[in-house]
């Protein structure tokens, strides 16, 4: 039995010649239809001419033809003479192909016409019945070797859709950030369709959809950021997670979007897990590339469905892995504040009441235990400092000085049970440049750790100036970071003044 592409074209020809033959036929063709549109997708003859296959188009019309005919009624067809008196489809056959006797038989798989087999002659009255029960059987083998090519053909689709599936599921689990994890959706169903793009929409706060990752061929910038708006006829179906199948883009009047005339037959699948609504995955295919059968649509729903759950399951994962570092943290912190600085702390104690006990006017001794006091207070604040950092939510780092700034002073504000205030002046982002900015927030975030360490402390106030002015009149930045609290003497907590030139 003949299976795909080349064995199939060869089975198909040799049944041509072989009815041919048998029936001593002039003239044979067996047509392949497009199932819903009847339009011919394949012809083999035998007999024919370059010539006379282009004369025998309007015979083999899949609507009106002869071939119409069969497709319409399913039932072969003996005409005698073709000249002489009405038939199935009327008319007369083409004038430069002499044709009397026509012959044929609907090529059928299941109940479905994908075609028929054709024979003619010259001669008037040429075949019997016994040619067309002959057809009927060659005809029943055409449509054996069809439908085993098209079993063939969906076994090896949903192997594809179910290897592609499989492969965004481990790709997603290994940590890929959302943007990239639904780029990798949008990009394997592309390849697995056959599609012009690939793209992820999402809902967005005004009530639209909105494409948020595309993969293409050509430059997917041109597709990221467009946008569906409310009110759209597809919008509502889109947004119930309903499936989408369009035949035009460019012409169906529910498509709204300007990148809408560059696609042709598009589906859309909704993104959905346990009732939660992620996205809709969006196919579309050139302008007059060939629609999605059947099969295509029942596949691309299923992989889109198994790339939902993925994609929740990813997410879950981000969830469980963010939470082991936050877990860990808190464990480093509690570790460093426990055992490191608690050890530190007496170790400088001892250092400190050694240096004050009489050391017989041992100067260099006193100072070098000074020296080693000072140090170690240095490194408790360090440490104390990288606590406090230890103890803020990790975030995605900002890319300007004014946003580092924030997340320092919103960091914080975890910590001392308030939001700092924070005011800015000058052009900050544009003339704090490394390796000032740096030093800069490592003074603030020093700062911030002295002021969560005092008691009664209820606001700070962070002023970040970058007109400042240094007493030789170069240009400056400044920072100051000043609170309410009081320091174990009682005395008003000292306000900390930093700055360094631009």
């Amino acid at each position: 039995m003949a299976g795909t592409g080349l064995d199939l074209r060869t089975t198909l020809q040799h049944i041509v010649d072989t009815a041919t033959a048998l029936a001593g036929a002039r003239y044979g063709a067996l047509a392949l239809l497009d199932g819903e549109d009847r339009r011919v997708t394949d012809l083999f003859t035998t007999g024919m001419s370059e010539d006379e296959r282009r004369t025998a188009g309007p015979l083999l019309d899949g609507r009106t033809g002869a071939l119409g005919s069969l497709v319409g009624d399913a039932q072969a067809v003996r005409v005698d003479d073709l000249t002489a008196g009405p038939h199935p489809w009327g008319g007369t056959p083409p004038p430069r192909l002499a044709v009397r006797s026509f012959l044929g038989a609907p090529v059928l798989v299941h109940t479905e016409v994908l075609g028929s087999l054709c024979l003619a002659d010259e001669e008037p009255g040429h075949f019997t019945d016994t040619e067309l029960a002959l057809l009927r059987l060659l005809a029943s083998q055409a449509a054996a070797a069809i439908g085993g090519a098209h079993l063939h053909e969906a076994a090896r689709q949903r192997e594809h859709w179910i290897e592609g599936a499989a492969a965004v599921t481990r790709a997603l689990l290994t940590g890929a950030g959302t943007t990239d994890a639904l780029t990798t959706v949008a990009e394997r169903a592309r390849v697995l369709a056959g599609a012009a793009a690939g793209v992820i929409l999402q809902p967005t706060p005004g009530g639209g959809m909105e494409i948020v990752a595309a993969s293409t061929l050509d430059d997917p910038a041109g597709l990221v950021g467009t946008a569906i708006e409310p009110g759209s006829p597809v919008l509502v179906q889109l947004l119930s997670g309903e499936e989408v199948f369009i035949e035009d883009s460019a012409t169906d009047e529910r498509m709204t979007t300007p990148v809408r005339s560059r696609f042709g037959p598009s589906m859309m699948l909704p993104l959905q897990s346990g009732g939660r609504l992620i996205g809709t995955l969006a196919l579309p295919r050139r302008r007059g590339g060939a629609p999605y059968t059947s099969t295509d649509r029942l596949l691309a729903s299923q992989f889109a469905s198994q790339a939902a759950l993925a994609l929740v399951m990813a997410d879950a994962q981000h969830y469980r892995e963010q939470l082991a570092v936050y877990e860990d943290r808190d464990r480093i912190a509690r570790d460093l504040h426990d055992l490191v600085v608690q050890r530190l702390f007496a170790t400088e104690m001892m250092l400190e009441s050694t240096r004050r006990k009489d050391l017989a006017g041992d100067t260099e001794t006193a100072e070098l235990l000074g020296h080693a006091v000072d140090e170690l207070d240095s490194t408790i604040q360090e440490v104390r400092t990288a606590i406090f950092a230890l103890q803020q939510p990790p975030a995605d780092a900002p890319t300007t000085f004014r946003g580092r700034v924030l997340r320092e002073t919103g960091g914080a504000a975890a910590v001392l049970g308030f939001q700092p205030s924070v005011q800015f002046s000058g052009a900050v982002d544009a003339l704090v440049t490394e390796p000032v900015d740096g030093e800069l927030l490592d003074v603030l975030r020093g700062a911030l750790a002295a002021a969560h360490r005092r008691a009664g402390v209820s606001a700070v106030e962070v002023e970040v100036d970058a007109g400042a002015r240094l007493a030789d009149g170069r240009a400056a930045v400044r920072l100051v970071v000043a609170d309410d609290g009081r320091t174990e003497d009682g005395d008003r907590s000292p306000t900390v003044i930093w700055q360094a030139p631009l």
